[in-house]
């Protein structure tokens, strides 16, 4: 592919200067490693580093271009000062790129906890309704159409050049939509921009990711981004711009005041467009009925759904995707029949079965809301007598508040609670671990009889399956998916449902540095 510079900084507002013209015959990136010759390299400002200190190796490279924030002269290739390179790059990737996303259909899920599953089952719904013609960027994966790609260990949203890669090779494998699940890091570093969006949804807000917002509200606007992305986006052909709000959470009325062409509630407890009622969870299905009232101007009956998802926090899931598909038209018959194609998504209320007598589950809850409704779902599958054992940890170099708060509900629902390691990074896991447990005393818990400490997980997760009797439930919460863990600064192999599996057969797995 080539273009010009001129092209590309067309698309970028408050550019500062330019130094020069030149064609471009590589993508746009943001880390030398990734520079091929012919490309544009954006020096941006990170936490712990700043790209402009890595301009000359991106010369030596072959950039035919570099974009940055300081004031530079005498560089041998064009330069491009602009007022904040973090929102200009998703602009420059999606001009290389020719814009991707206004060739698809783009849905935008944001919020706290259920991003991943409700995109996932958005995308299971698109794929019955388009004969597979929907791509997804997740947390898990980048379903890409004929291909798939690894999105990271800890990244659920990747960089901006990425996420343009990932929706031009989409469009060029003759996709029509597109699901993206989007973080309030990703919306509030720019990841995201040069992306046009049609339909925005949101899941829930609620405590996470206070270090690095700082307030609550800084990280619900964050989160408001993709609503105003929504709002700022090109408009496409016979496509109305839609906001898809959890009518149950408290920031709705925040979120629907943002500029749309129809905004849709889904719900349960309060009045919603798309509403769920009759609500039967069994052991191995949910069942409830779904509602649609009159906003998508057509007559619906009351249908029935069944999915393998456990839980009240997986029906509001399931009601976000039955929404898109009713705001996007689709037929009510193979809406149902996305919905009950998802068998599960990798890592959440994932079921681990080694032939035990008790039921092992591992989920990504990392946070206090997704923890307590984990365990509320644990504890509504449990028959009588029988107990819920969690097993998870807290992130070092995070939300500090939230070690205290998980640990507080762990106390409340589950009947036995080890606390673990859970990515320390640079911090003390002792001290991470003592912060918890002082949370479980705190809500009536008592050290060795209703919880433990055990560093390493392997071992944790060991000793929940020692300890578990048939009929119990053993959910390993807070790592889900992932494939690493952090101790210092090196990510080690890492597995939850492979540790769980080892766990079963009876060997604690020992890849971390804490396994003894």
């Amino acid at each position: 592919m080539s273009t010009t510079l001129s092209h590309l900084i067309s698309e970028v507002p408050d550019v500062l200067s330019v130094s020069g013209d030149t064609t471009i015959t590589a993508p746009v990136v943001e880390a030398d490693a990734d520079l091929q010759p012919g490309g544009v390299f954006v020096a941006r400002r990170g936490l712990s580093t700043d790209g402009h200190d890595f301009i000359p190796r991106a010369i030596e490279k072959g950039a035919a271009a570099i974009v940055g924030e300081r004031d530079l002269n005498d560089l041998p290739v064009p330069y491009v000062r602009v007022a904040n390179a973090q929102e200009a790059i998703g602009r420059l990737a999606a001009a290389y790129h020719d814009f991707p996303a206004r060739k698809l259909i783009v849905i935008g899920v944001t919020g706290t906890d259920g991003k991943t599953t409700t995109s996932t089952l958005i995308h299971t719904v698109l794929q019955q309704v388009t004969d597979n013609g929907a791509g997804l960027i997740s947390t898990v994966s980048a379903e890409l159409g004929s291909t798939s790609a690894d999105t990271g260990f800890h990244v659920t949203t990747p960089g901006a050049p990425q996420v343009q890669g990932f929706l031009a090779q989409m469009a060029s494998n003759g996709l029509t939509h597109a699901v993206l699940e989007m973080t309030s890091h990703g919306l509030a570093q720019g990841r995201l921009q040069g992306v046009d969006v049609d339909v925005a949804v949101m899941t829930n807000v609620t405590h996470e990711h206070l270090d690095y917002h700082g307030s609550f509200e800084n990280y619900r606007a964050a989160k408001g981004r993709l609503f105003e992305m929504l709002a700022q986006s090109q408009r496409k052909p016979h496509q109305p711009k839609i906001a898809i709000i959890n009518a149950d959470d408290p920031n709705a009325d925040f979120f629907a005041a943002f500029p749309a062409d129809k905004v849709v509630r889904y719900g349960i407890h309060n009045p919603a467009d798309v509403r769920a009622g009759e609500i039967y969870y069994l052991p191995e299905t949910t069942q409830f009925e779904v509602e649609i009232r009159p906003v998508f101007e057509r007559e619906y009956k009351t249908m029935e759904y069944v999915t393998p998802l456990a839980g009240e926090f997986n029906v509001y899931n399931v009601l976000a995707a039955i929404s898109v598909g009713y705001s996007l038209h689709f037929n009510p018959n193979m809406i149902w029949a996305g919905i009950e194609a998802l068998e599960g998504v990798p890592g959440r209320m994932q079921r681990i079965d080694e032939g035990q007598p008790f039921t092992a589950m591992v989920d990504f809850a990392h946070t206090p809301n997704a923890l307590e409704n984990a365990l509320k779902a644990g504890r509504k599958m449990l028959r009588f007598g029988k107990k819920l054992i969690a097993v998870f940890g807290s992130a070092g170099l995070r939300d500090r508040e939230k070690r205290r708060l998980m640990a507080e509900v762990a106390a409340k629902y589950a009947h036995f609670t080890i606390l673990t390691a859970e990515d320390p990074r640079t911090e003390s896991l002792d001290d991470i671990l003592e912060a918890m447990a002082q949370g479980c005393i705190a809500q009536g818990g008592v050290e060795g009889k209703t919880f433990i400490r055990v560093p390493d997980r392997g071992e944790a997760l060991y000793r929940a399956c020692q300890m578990a009797q048939p009929g119990d439930i053993v959910m390993a919460c807070g790592k889900g998916h992932e494939q690493s863990m952090c101790f210092g600064t090196v990510e080690y192999p890492w597995d939850d449902r492979e540790a769980l599996r080892a766990a079963l057969r009876g060997t604690p797995l020992k890849t971390l540095p804490t396994a003894t």
